[in-house]
């Protein structure tokens, strides 16, 4: 066949999905998947497509698009059926003028839609026999079906806790304990340590002393380069809550620190990460031989709440005592890891028209 249909939600695209458009890409020439959202889906269309793109990245013959489609779900509706057709027809204009010959589903609707291009059904694992996985399934229990989402879609899905504050204000202590408390239910959870630390720890071995190290603009859009990419990394191997000692964000304070705030070199990507903000009163500043900023952990603690007020991400400060902060860091973080799993409902099936009389 010369041009295969694939629809589908993918809210969130998980196994047996990329199963079918591989398959899909044996049974046609190319194959074209419509990513169909609606307004109250919580996992954005731009989202849902740039995980479907990336993990078929090597499908030379695939294209993922996508469009939003409010249009209500009645298979007993020919007006419903055609204003959805529309919303598909539309989607894949931009990407091919060739005809569509085949739709693949694992759906009992196949065999409608492809009526309505006048194209073949081609079934893929109606039973879901092969790949026993769905959607509803995901989203009912994310930490049970993580094995089932690939990395690209994982590292979009995953908790990111950040705790980020001034010198010798606990960030690594309060953040390893973070991560133990997770590995508790999660063994795979991830910490992600500061890379910023070991790449200091690296120029005054080469220097010869802390106080001999020259930084540059470069040096710190290194490490927060550096920073993301290990972030991004145990985000896609790891469990569904990931635990940073800092993040590249952090870095462009730091820059500011070191360089002054005319310098920014540093680049901070838009990720969905709730900050927590280690204070620095009631904490004794200990010096492990490379830190140099006693005089400024006040200024720095204000930088930290004034950058990520501006930016508009969501910080809690953590004060008091240590089990003080703790008990802070660990609710904050279950009530957004909650959040984070719980999924808004997608439009559903309407069995009859309300309207109707």
């Amino acid at each position: 066949m010369t041009h295969a249909l694939i629809i589908g939600k993918f809210y969130p695209p998980h196994v047996g999905h990329h199963a079918m458009v591989r398959f899909a890409a044996t049974v046609a020439d190319r194959v074209t998947v419509v990513v169909m959202s609606s307004a109250v889906e919580s996992i954005s269309l731009h989202d849902r497509v740039a995980w479907m793109t990336e993990s078929h990245a090597d499908d030379a013959t695939v294209t993922i698009t996508g469009i939003v489609c409010d249009a209500p779900i009645d298979h007993n509706s020919r007006a419903v059926w055609a204003a959805q057709v529309a919303c598909m027809r539309a989607a894949v204009r931009p990407v091919t003028d060739v005809l569509v010959d085949a739709v693949v589903s694992s759906e009992p609707y196949g065999e409608e839609l492809a009526r309505w291009f006048d194209a073949r059904h081609v079934p893929f694992d109606l039973q879901r026999s092969a790949f026993p996985v769905s959607g509803t399934r995901c989203r009912t229990d994310l930490a049970g079906s993580w094995d089932l989402i690939d990395a690209p879609a994982r590292a979009g899905l995953t908790t990111r806790i950040v705790v980020l504050g001034a010198e010798s204000t606990g960030t690594t202590t309060v953040s390893r304990a973070l991560a133990e408390h997770f590995r508790t239910r999660w063994p795979r959870t991830e910490w992600v340590p500061e890379f910023g630390r070991q790449d200091t720890l690296d120029k005054a071995e080469r220097t010869g002393s802390v106080d001999d190290i020259v930084w540059t603009g470069d040096d710190f859009a290194r490490i927060a380069k550096t920073q993301t990419a290990m972030e991004d990394a145990a985000a896609r191997r790891g469990s569904p809550v990931l635990i940073c000692d800092t993040d590249a964000f952090a870095t462009t304070v730091w820059e500011r620190r070191y360089l002054g705030g005319e310098s920014h070199c540093a680049v901070a990507e838009d990720q969905s990460a709730i900050y927590l903000v280690t204070d620095h009163e009631g904490v004794p500043f200990v010096q492990d031989g490379i830190r140099d900023g006693e005089h400024v952990r006040a200024e720095m603690t204000g930088w930290f709440i004034d950058a990520l007020t501006r930016s508009g991400r969501s910080w809690v400060l953590l004060t008091g005592s240590h089990e003080e902060r703790m008990n802070l860091a660990i609710r904050v973080a279950e009530q957004e890891v909650g959040r984070r799993m719980t999924f808004a409902d997608p439009l559903t099936q309407i069995t009859a028209d309300p309207t109707a009389t």
